[in-house]
């Protein structure tokens, strides 16, 4: 019924594991929940980087994707993003680099000269967000949502601010054109700040907050770094910040197909997933050198 909150299936915490040497916040996937289909993955990490090193040689270097979208929400710093596409671009604090890997493309996610000069800290919420099948072998898409062209609105009270970053929301539409139904939003509020989200029908739905407490209405209290996963029920979800914070709303229609990962591939059948890594390997998914 329209109006009914959405209640809190899970409240998912984020526990630290290792990604290559880099330590990084994961609430999902858990053993408990692999995945809340369309979306793959959580990380959240903040790293401190030297001046004593070249920016080319810290952050993640080159690697591939296919079949996929992962998604940068850049916290705090900057994030240098190259790909084998020629996009090369740095992405600063407040804004979103979006990349649709499809048939496959090679990146790199570095930190900017400038915060490397100052040794700096970055903060990133990294997003993974599965593509249908009818999508996963297009063209490579890459998207730079910078602070000047966000698409905002503010909650009644005027106490947070929303950027609708996918989707559709009344009468404002995002600044990505997904590959499926998405609704994606990133909101930063004030202390006592309160808003209803009405979340769309058939949607699968989760909250990740980053920074502050909030409290859910018909669960209650929920504190920085964790994921809460709501019902699929129709209805809306009520938040009230209880210090300033921010938080990611993530939901999307579920694409409903079979799945098959390994790292950085994500397609439908086992085969796909071979023919991923025989196609990196042979070149086909292009070559990055990083130059400026």
């Amino acid at each position: 019924m329209k109006g009914t909150h959405k209640q809190v299936t899970n409240l998912l915490p984020s526990v630290t594991i290792d990604m290559g040497g880099f330590p990084v916040k994961q609430p999902m996937p858990t053993q408990k929940i692999q995945q809340v289909d369309p979306f793959l993955l959580l990380h959240h990490a903040r790293t401190k980087y030297s001046d004593r090193r070249p920016a080319r040689a810290q952050g993640v270097g080159p690697h591939p994707h296919r079949g996929f979208s992962p998604v940068t929400f850049v916290i705090e710093g900057e994030v240098h993003h190259r790909d084998s596409w020629g996009n090369n671009q740095i992405a600063k604090q407040g804004e979103i680099q979006w990349m649709h890997a499809g048939a496959g493309i090679v990146h790199s996610e570095r930190p900017s000269e400038a915060l490397v000069a100052r040794s700096g800290h970055q903060e990133i919420v990294q997003l993974w967000i599965n593509s249908p099948a009818s999508s996963k072998m297009k063209p490579p898409e890459y998207y730079y949502v910078s602070n000047s062209i966000m698409r905002t609105f503010s909650s009644e009270d005027k106490k947070i601010t929303n950027k609708l970053i996918a989707g559709d929301y009344g009468s404002y539409k995002g600044n990505i054109i997904p590959q499926s139904n998405l609704l994606v939003m990133w909101s930063e509020g004030e202390k006592d700040g309160s808003q209803k989200l009405t979340i769309p029908k058939g949607f699968n739905s989760m909250l990740y907050l980053i920074k502050g407490d909030i409290s859910i209405k018909g669960y209650g209290l929920v504190e920085k770094e964790h994921l809460a996963v709501f019902d699929q029920e129709e209805g809306i979800i009520e938040v009230s910040f209880k210090e300033k914070g921010q938080f990611l709303l993530m939901c999307g229609k579920p694409i409903d197909e079979k799945l098959t990962q390994n790292g950085p591939y994500v397609m439908n059948t086992q085969t796909e997933v071979l023919e991923a890594m025989r196609d990196y390997q042979m070149g086909k998914m292009g070559i990055l050198i990083e130059e400026d």
